[in-house]
């Protein structure tokens, strides 16, 4: 038997099989782009997500002979997007991406409202789900009167594979509708937005039955057996169940075009005030909390763009650790959200001289993201989060330079996974895995093995904390300078 692991990304799709011990088979990947008509938008066309999907699921069943004896499949996707159908599930216009800006004005509305911070335990952020619908009643009502359905968009898969309006409460935790506490959609917050839970996804866990593969599906790819797709999961939720972050603790830092610092919890501890995400887990009765900035390796490709050099030639001559110098770096080149949820607010460099070089550049980058992923875990550590280590995933992970600036400045041991698949994709896998009866959550949902760690340098840790006072006091300056 095989299992079916989906992550659905902002630019590209990536599908991996796995047998029935949970070893990847095989991967294989399509790739699409987002649109950018205006300053602050992002849309994706959700047909795109379909031809990828099916030109993913072509390369796996020509590679493969696995394929045929597939089980489960689990999506897990990109969160917050607006896909938006009309009564005859056709979509009505494209997707408004997780990292579209333009709902701004209506995310604010939305959060000056205490009923939503109250139930969902988070800020209204511009990204979120419900602040989108809001924007179109007001730049687009003829289409926003159509609406008879409203999607994520790993949901929106998840109705081409079933047939059924199906998501995820992981996927749901992003959308600034939902009772977190409760595990349900809220009818107070759909109303406050014109909806009613009729035009929502049914809710399961992640780790549940969603539904049955199409059988126009099922005979298109050749396959065997009747064959069970799971609810899925939100991507971070996802990369967690990859990397077995389940239990309370356990967690990791990403390192991607964004900086995700997520832990699992145990329980349900809003705390909205410090822009933390608190959403529920892909499994039953378990919660994640994580904090976001906007860019994190994007920073450092910035620099490389630039300057005209690679980021691995930006590192390659840094040599040694060091205590931080007198420039110092704000990564706020997208805003930010945890901890400021300030989305118009941009990077800058302070303290240049005419001795400053490249590489004196290039260390205040790193220490600039390694000082946003502390504003993260300060704020997890206000709401009783004690983490001994995190492992390190994501592109950013392969400098060492990096991953020791990092494990300073947050005086947390980082640990590397062997080579080879984890995040969102093995996560999904995992996910059908469970949902198709191979496996409970503990058997299943296992963390791999740690090739490395890296500690802090405790002769750098005091150097390191007076650059964080510093890097934090900068911000309200710089607010100042910049409205």
């Amino acid at each position: 038997m095989s299992y079916l692991g989906i992550d659905l990304g902002t630019s590209g799709l990536r599908a991996l099989l796995v047998g029935d011990d949970g070893q990847p088979v095989g991967a294989a990947e399509s790739h699409y782009h987002a649109r950018n008509p205006h300053p602050g938008w992002s849309e994706q066309d959700p047909a795109d997500w379909i031809t990828a999907f099916r030109d993913a699921v072509g390369q796996l069943r020509d590679r493969h002979p696995e394929f045929s004896d597939l089980r489960g499949i689990a999506v897990a996707g990109h969160m917050h997007g607006a896909t938006v159908l009309g009564a005859d599930d056709q979509v009505l216009r494209p997707c408004i991406l997780w990292n579209d800006t333009r709902s701004h004005v209506q995310a604010a509305s939305l959060d000056a409202q205490p009923e939503f911070r109250a139930l969902t335990g988070n800020i209204v952020f511009p990204g979120f789900t419900a602040p989108k619908l809001d924007w179109m009643a007001a730049q687009e009502p003829e289409l926003r009167a159509k609406v008879a359905h409203v999607l994520l968009p790993a949901a929106y898969l998840n109705l081409w594979l079933t047939g059924d309006h199906v998501g995820d409460l992981s996927d749901a935790s992003g959308t600034s509708w939902l009772d977190t506490a409760a595990r349900d959609w809220s009818d107070d917050l759909l109303g406050r937005t014109g909806l009613d839970r009729t035009e929502m996804p049914r809710l399961v866990e992640g780790s549940e039955p969603a539904g049955q593969l199409r059988a126009e599906l099922a005979a298109e790819w050749g396959l065997r057996n009747p064959v069970t797709v799971a609810g899925g999961a939100g991507d971070n939720a996802a990369a967690a169940c990859g990397i077995g972050a389940m239990t309370e603790g356990a967690g990791f830092v990403s390192l991607g075009t964004s900086g995700v610092l997520l832990m699992a919890r145990d329980g349900y501890r809003p705390a909205p005030e410090t822009a933390l995400h608190s959403f529920c887990h892909a499994v039953p009765d378990t919660w994640y909390q994580m904090g976001v900035m906007l860019s994190a390796t994007d920073c450092l490709n910035w620099l490389a763009r630039i300057t005209g050099a690679t980021p691995a030639d930006l590192t390659a001559g840094l040599g040694d650790l060091r205590a931080p110098g007198p420039v110092r770096f704000l990564p706020y080149l997208s805003g930010e959200r945890t901890p400021h949820n300030d989305p118009r607010i941009r990077g800058s460099f302070t303290g240049l001289a005419l001795a400053t070089d490249r590489d004196d550049m290039t260390r205040a980058v790193l220490e600039g993201v390694a000082f946003g992923l502390r504003d993260s875990l300060e704020a997890l550590r206000a709401t009783g989060a004690r983490p001994d280590s995190l492992m390190a995933i994501g592109g950013g992970a392969r400098s060492r330079y990096w991953l020791q600036v990092i494990a300073t400045a947050l005086d947390v041991t980082l640990d590397l996974p062997a080579g080879g698949e984890f995040g969102a994709a093995l996560g999904a896998a995992r996910l059908a895995m469970v949902a198709s009866g191979a496996g409970d959550v503990a058997q299943v949902m296992t963390p791999p093995q740690i090739t490395d760690r890296v500690a802090p340098d405790p002769a750098l840790r005091g150097a390191f904390d007076d650059a964080y006072q510093g890097f934090r006091a900068a911000y309200p300056a710089i607010l100042t300078a910049q409205r």
